[in-house]
């Protein structure tokens, strides 16, 4: 293994080795609490950008699944088609593994995606450094000429918050997922009216969502469907509105919310329908919310992990989530017609919001999980009977 450094932005260093591909990467460092599930983490789109910190101290003991494709073209066991996050950091790599679905190492399959690992990092120091100052850029570097560079400020590092991840993670054309398992794609060129004419002759008795993908993971996608409806997933920034369609799904993403002021246009074109439901995840919560009119805010160091505890506003009800994001909506700023849906109980930052007349709601955290507790996934059903 190579020796390579973690450099953070406030001048901490890391020495450790490499377990993945050899390049240098930089981006904005963050922490995962989860104990398993980082095929699932390392390929979720929200994670672009970001060099993902594992504090479980053991990881790559049951090794990474085969990548297989379902006929619609959403993958089996991944959550999309490559790796997102930048890299990712683990205070342990075991690259002896054990399950009966695996079929390589971690580090086989990082260096196959071309994405750095690292090891031998003192994981629990990292993660006490982001959670008292909170997360930042940082970089990882093999060659000593670049630790000298760094050194005399000749290296910079784009900021995280000016990128727009979401272009970059966004599907480039608009697909249908049926029920059945089958899809079909359709350019962006393609005028709306052809296209509601194709997409009406399959099977009229389904009901259509607009799922506007801003990243999604495909087991959002899979929850859907499996509820019998028709999925027509289309790029963060198209406008939708002409499109002949019974809901609006917003899918979770990376980055800051405030670059994807397209998609708040549009889905505010869309609340103009006041009995249109709309369901957001993730960063869907903080798009729909700043389509009502909200300020969105950057949390310290974000929501990453298995374990998050949520209380539903106005019960007694607490649920375990399953979550990733590191922006939250700001309550305070919420309109007289909405309200929040969920509280964490740990920060007491909002997890979900509500309209008090019409049939637009949102979750913070990821009720479908892939990976994590699946608790919550009720709010499909709750979103789906809807639109009946």
């Amino acid at each position: 293994m190579r020796n390579v450094t973690l450099i953070l932005d406030d001048g901490s260093r890391f020495s450790g080795k490499s377990f993945g591909y050899e390049k240098p990467v930089a981006g904005e460092v963050v922490f995962n609490t989860a104990m398993t599930g980082y095929p699932e983490s390392l390929t979720d789109p929200s994670y672009a950008g970001q060099l993902m910190t594992l504090t479980y101290p053991l990881v790559g003991n049951y090794g990474v699944p085969p990548f297989t494709i379902e006929p619609n073209g959403l993958a089996t066991f991944m959550e999309s088609e490559k790796i997102h996050a930048e890299a990712i950091i683990v205070s342990d790599y075991s690259s002896e593994y054990s399950h009966w679905n695996a079929v390589e190492s971690l580090g086989d399959w990082l260096k196959r995606e071309k994405v750095p690992g690292i090891t031998g990092i003192d994981t629990r120091e990292l993660t006490k450094i982001l959670r008292e100052h909170g997360v930042m850029m940082g970089c990882i570097v093999f060659d000593d000429e670049i630790v000298e560079e760094i050194d005399n400020g000749q290296l910079t590092i784009d900021n995280y918050a000016a990128v727009n991840y979401v272009d970059r993670v966004s599907c480039k054309e608009i697909i249908s997922y049926l029920p059945d398992g089958t899809s079909r794609s359709f350019p962006l060129t393609m005028p709306v009216a052809q296209l509601n004419c194709q997409l009406s002759t399959v099977n009229c008795q389904l009901k259509k969502v607009v799922l506007v993908d801003c990243g999604v993971k495909t087991n959002i996608i899979r929850c859907l469907l499996k509820r019998g409806v028709e999925v027509i997933r289309v790029p963060w920034d198209y406008d939708f509105n002409g499109l002949e369609f019974d809901g609006l799904f917003i899918s979770n993403g990376p980055g800051d919310p405030d670059t994807c002021d397209a998609a708040v246009q549009n889905i505010r074109k869309a609340m103009a329908n006041e009995k249109l439901p709309i369901f957001g995840i993730c960063m869907g919560n903080q798009l729909l919310s700043k389509a009502g009119g909200a300020k969105i805010y950057k949390l310290k160091y974000g929501h990453r992990s298995h374990n998050q505890p949520v209380r539903m506003v106005g019960t007694e009800r607490c649920f375990i989530t399953s979550q990733n994001h590191g922006y939250a909506v700001d309550n305070n700023t919420l309109g007289a017609d909405w309200e929040p849906l969920f509280i964490n109980m740990n920060d007491g930052s909002n997890e979900g919001i509500k309209h008090k007349k019409n049939p637009w709601f949102s979750a913070q955290f990821h009720p479908e999980a892939a990976s994590g507790p699946t608790d919550t996934e009720f709010l499909f059903d709750e979103f789906v009977n809807l639109l009946k």
